[in-house]
């Protein structure tokens, strides 16, 4: 395997744990943890697709990081609710 190969596994090996962590209870959906896991899976895996020049795969990962950053975002700039770090 060369480095693409391990940054792509890397990003989708983390993008795998948090799935399994939410799906097991261990983690909520608007949890930082979880959505902190998301954007940096996502936006590995977006970047072994641009050294890989696989747009199909850009275009996934890229909306997968935006969308992640987006609730991250929302999490820490919601100043009346508790934040649920996992």
């Amino acid at each position: 395997m060369n480095t693409t190969d391990w940054i792509g596994f890397i990003g989708v090996s983390i993008l795998l744990v948090a799935y399994f962590l939410n799906l097991s209870n261990y983690l909520k959906k608007k949890s930082i943890v979880y959505l902190f896991l998301n954007c940096l899976g996502a936006g590995l895996a977006c970047f072994a697709s641009i050294l890989l020049d696989y747009l199909p795969f850009i275009l996934l990962e890229a909306c997968w990081t935006l969308v992640s950053l987006v609730g991250l975002l929302k999490v820490f700039f919601k100043t009346n609710e508790p934040k649920d770090f996992f």
